[in-house]
């Protein structure tokens, strides 16, 4: 299960996520969303973890509760819709 983080400081590591999220149990991956230009976080995250019930332990153990000094958000990730094509028309890249 792919699991959403929001509300994380700034200063929150891919490495923080994987063990405030490991006590639930086994981790395939964390990631911090970090910018492309600036390399900084953009304040939020996803865990991946292969075991579902231990996913939603997670998720229940670690909604609202502090990392770093703010409570985060969490929740199961939904899957990301491709905008192209859609109202909007992509910003060019420099």
């Amino acid at each position: 299960m792919n699991i959403y983080i929001g509300n994380l400081a700034y200063g929150v590591t891919s490495d923080d996520l994987h063990q405030a999220f490991g006590a639930f149990g086994e981790i395939s991956r964390a990631t911090v969303i970090t910018d492309r230009e600036t390399g900084r976080s953009k304040g939020f995250g996803f865990v991946e973890m292969p075991n579902d019930d231990e996913a939603r332990k997670a998720i229940e153990g670690m909604n609202d509760q502090p990392l770093s000094g703010r409570n985060i958000r969490v929740n199961e990730a939904k899957p990301r819709e491709d905008n192209r094509g859609g109202d909007r028309p992509r910003r060019p890249r420099f």
